[in-house]
């Protein structure tokens, strides 16, 4: 994901305090609105980043129209206010962001080292971000819900699959039938053996890949409760989610810093730890033992 300017977070000051609100659907309702307001808005929601600091003047001005009519139709698109269309065309642009435009967008920097710096100041922010954002009361709710479940399923493909794979180890050293699907065979293959009583956590960023969208889509139709975990709320991660997180992946170079996202998982790991500490207990005694006798530890002895 591209790095922000000062001038792109002020504009956005308060995206990462609505953690837990729902996605907000305008482009479902673009057909609502007549053929000609359709034409005059759809460059600023195909090319969110070119709009997203104008006001409303200037937006009309590029658009080639005026300001009643840009307010208009973003009524009609279901915002209230000119400010909340500019919020979700924020939430666009971290959307439809790309690694070579964080590395574009970079600031120059004078060293190697303060590249990295950077790299390292970015994560601190996201992860406080997220710290500030984010409902514990309804993370504690999930990790609850994780040990009524008959089985979890994690999905995420891609880069993402470090973090399933994470959350997988985890939840099956508590005991926890935790299935992880980072490939579009077996999320395929996962999918036609969900359902009610089952709990499915999906990880993907950006537009979303499409496996991890296709597989929470499948998994929601089939009655299991779905957990989402993506960096902004136009994801079909959010639309498709009964419980919804946010976690940016904001870096100043290349790819997507996985710190904030990583903490998430960390946290819900610990509440289910916590959710159910007598079985936990119980389990890492056996765990225990083997980590300190276990054949697979090497041994100067």
């Amino acid at each position: 994901m591209r790095s922000t300017t000062g001038a792109e977070q002020r504009a956005n000051g308060d995206l990462t305090a609505r953690n837990g609100a729902r996605p907000r659907r305008a482009p479902q309702r673009l057909p609502g609105l007549s053929p000609k307001r359709q034409e005059i808005i759809r460059p600023a929601l195909e090319r969110p980043r070119e709009f997203v600091l104008l006001s409303v003047r200037d937006t009309a001005e590029r658009l080639n129209s005026d300001p009643a009519t840009v307010i208009r139709i973003v009524r009609g698109l279901g915002f209230k206010a000119y400010r909340e269309f500019q919020r979700y065309l924020q939430d666009l642009t971290v959307a439809h962001a790309t690694s070579l435009e964080s590395m574009q967008s970079a600031r120059d920097r004078h060293s190697l080292s303060g590249q990295m710096q950077a790299a390292v100041d970015q994560d601190a922010e996201n992860l406080r971000a997220l710290r500030t954002s984010l409902d514990f009361n309804r993370l504690a709710s999930v990790a609850k819900r994780i040990w009524k479940a008959r089985r979890v399923y994690l999905l995420g493909g891609d880069l993402a699959t470090s973090l399933v794979d994470y959350a997988a180890y985890h939840m099956t050293l508590l005991g926890i039938l935790a299935l992880p699907g980072t490939t579009t065979g077996r999320v395929v293959h996962l999918m036609r053996s969900v359902g009610k009583r089952d709990l499915v956590i999906a990880v993907s960023f950006g537009r979303g890949l499409r496996s991890t969208v296709e597989g929470l889509q499948e998994a929601r139709r089939r009655g299991a409760f779905c957990v989402g975990i993506a960096d902004t709320y136009v994801s079909p991660i959010a639309e498709s989610s009964h419980e919804f997180f946010l976690a940016s992946v904001r870096t100043p170079s290349f790819g997507m810093a996985y710190a904030a996202p990583m903490s998430l998982l960390n946290a819900l790991t610990a509440g289910c730890a916590f959710a159910n500490r007598r079985r936990t207990l119980a389990v890492l005694n056996d765990v225990a033992a083997e980590q300190r006798s276990g054949s697979r530890w090497y041994s100067t002895q």
